[in-house]
């Protein structure tokens, strides 16, 4: 690797994807790697945009929204627009995955309950076949 190009390999082993992640990322033009014949070469650039694609899958994000965010970089408004959508987006996660966390818990809660009433059950059976 040198400072300016990484190859797929180095890609793959930085930011822990396989070679057919990084392609099917190409494949949906979300990078654009230099292509020398049958290689790739991902620029200081690419590897930003990989960052970014996934955090963005990490919180969530579906893939046209990372698209979105990614494309609202290049305006030229000091990226307010991003910035914007970015924490549009990210509220409305947030919101998801702090209700899909109280359902979890809720959900656990129960389970645990269940499991009480399960554990109880059986000392009981267990005692009555002992008598």
């Amino acid at each position: 690797m040198n400072d300016l190009t990484m190859t797929i390999r180095e890609m793959c082993d930085t930011f822990n994807v396989t070679p057919r992640t990084l392609r099917f990322y190409e494949q949906k033009e979300l990078l654009f790697p230099i292509r020398e014949g049958q290689r790739r070469l991902y620029t200081k650039r690419e590897r930003a945009r990989l960052k970014l694609i996934l955090r963005g899958k990490r919180f969530g994000f579906a893939l046209e929204e990372i698209r979105e965010l990614l494309d609202l970089y290049n305006m030229d408004d000091s990226q307010q627009t991003q910035l914007a959508k970015t924490y549009e987006l990210a509220e409305k996660h947030l919101s998801e995955m702090e209700e899909q966390r109280a359902e979890l818990d809720q959900a656990i809660a129960e389970l645990k309950k269940q499991m009480a009433w399960g554990a109880n059950r059986l000392t009981a059976l267990a005692k009555e076949s002992a008598a």
